[in-house]
């Protein structure tokens, strides 16, 4: 029998099937991952609890529990049924996100959906899908990059459980997941991937560090911090090519001119990427560097919001809802460089 979430999901997803009818085989794809996801869904309290769960999965499952219990006490995040079960999905990534954009233009292609609105990217349960999609788009000229996805929410319509997905790192990065998805709990624009994703990064961020410090553990906070330094130092120099990309398509010089600018642009990033230790950056393109920056780009303005409300997270989230109010407010705090 299908529980009341299940049945909640169905109704809905054929709703937007029905209003996105061209879309619809793609929608069916989405409820069926999320029936899946739902079916292997265990309570973390009773699979610690059980004598028969793995001792390593045990010690994760306890941690994120407890990592849970610090978001809503300390972070104020959402107290719900979030992130209190877990599920098995039996592959490595939870999604994989497909983004794209013009050869010659860095603003990403959107897709709309009923509840999250527009966004940079379409999601897909199973990697060969979003590899057949993305072949579709290059197919027509299109700048194609897929990012796989540990983590998965619906930002608190569904409980959405732990995954095994987000177990593959260590414990200081499983409860910034956590941390990341409650945070688009907490406040959601629909169609401002940007600001999302952004807001969320900065929760995620914030919270690790408090977490980490409260544990103690401070040779993992460091690790935890010298991370995060590297990971910004990469996301500026790619969301800075991006803005000397978006001047040059800006431009008017011919195709050729601009194939050529584009080319030693994205060889330039590659050997600043290949400075900072990254030896293996993939490919280089306007839909990969449309990625980084959904995720990157408004998060120093955010950081410094943040830091404008001297640390108080309740004061920060009625900032950031404020905001969610205000197109012109977000766009004066982290203008747009899509062009």
């Amino acid at each position: 029998m299908l529980t009341d979430a299940q049945m909640r999901l169905i109704a809905g997803l054929a709703f937007a099937a029905g209003a996105i009818a061209l879309s619809g085989c793609y929608y069916v794809h989405l409820a069926a991952g999320q029936l899946e996801m739902n079916r292997r869904r265990e309570p973390i309290a009773e699979l610690v609890a059980r004598d028969d769960t793995d001792a390593a999965l045990r010690q994760r499952l306890d941690y994120a529990s407890r990592a849970r219990d610090f978001a809503v006490t300390e972070l104020g995040l959402p107290d719900n049924g979030s992130y209190r079960s877990y599920a098995d999905l039996g592959r490595p990534f939870a999604t994989w996100n497909l983004f794209a954009a013009p050869k010659f233009s860095v603003k990403p292609q959107h897709w709309c959906f009923p509840v999250a609105g527009c966004v940079a990217y379409r999601g897909y349960f199973k990697e060969a899908r979003a590899a057949r999609a993305a072949r579709h788009l290059a197919g027509r000229g299109q700048d194609v990059y897929i990012g796989p996805s540990l983590a998965y929410s619906t930002l608190g319509h569904l409980r959405d459980p732990v995954l095994n997905t987000m177990l593959r790192h260590g414990d200081a990065e499983l409860a910034a997941l956590i941390f990341h998805e409650l945070a688009h709990q907490q406040a959601y624009v629909p169609g401002d991937s940007d600001f999302n994703e952004a807001f969320a990064t900065v929760v995620e961020n914030e919270g690790a560090r408090r977490w980490l410090t409260h544990l103690g553990r401070d040779d993992e906070l460091n690790a935890f911090n010298a991370s995060s330094l590297h990971e910004k130092q990469v996301a500026e120099l790619m969301v800075e090519t991006r803005g000397r990309l978006a001047t040059i398509y800006a431009s008017g010089e011919p195709t050729e001119q601009m194939r050529t600018a584009k080319a030693a642009e994205l060889a330039r990033l590659r050997d600043s990427l290949t400075a900072l230790g990254l030896t293996s950056a993939g490919d280089l393109n306007n839909a990969r560097l449309a990625a980084v920056a959904t995720y990157h780009r408004c998060v120093p303005a955010l950081t410094a919001l943040l830091g404008e409300h001297g640390g108080n997270l309740p004061a920060y989230y009625a900032a950031i809802r404020a905001l969610a109010q205000d197109a012109a407010g977000r766009s004066a705090l982290c203008p747009s460089d899509s062009r």
